[in-house]
């Protein structure tokens, strides 16, 4: 995994907020009425009305998000659903902590 793409898809207001709603999406997107939001994904359109942005907008956002493995997209007719990777996310919260850990000096013996 790049994890430059993964920094950076974290360093934006917008991604972490997607990122918060896609964390409960029955909380946020219980409405959804195409797909259950927890087993298939939440629907992009539902995103940005969300957010109060553009779908394009949205779009560019998250696409910068799947790059960085942190979403799944997938079609379904004409719609595309989102959800979030846990296991890579915690991956790579697991990297950042142990890349900025401070080493203790080891003890002499």
């Amino acid at each position: 995994m790049d994890r430059s793409i993964q920094v950076k898809a974290l360093t934006s207001e917008t991604r972490m907020a997607i990122m918060k709603l896609l964390a409960e999406p029955e909380k946020h997107f219980g409405q959804q009425w195409s797909a259950n939001p927890v087993e298939f994904g939440v629907c992009m359109t539902l995103i940005a009305e969300a957010l109060e942005v553009a779908q394009p907008t949205v779009s560019r956002h998250l696409e910068l998000l799947r790059q960085a493995g942190f979403i799944t997209v997938r079609r379904h007719q004409k719609w595309a659903y989102c959800k979030r990777q846990e296991g890579v996310l915690q991956d790579y919260l697991d990297w950042l902590g142990r890349e900025l850990a401070i080493e203790k000096p080891k003890e002499r013996v």
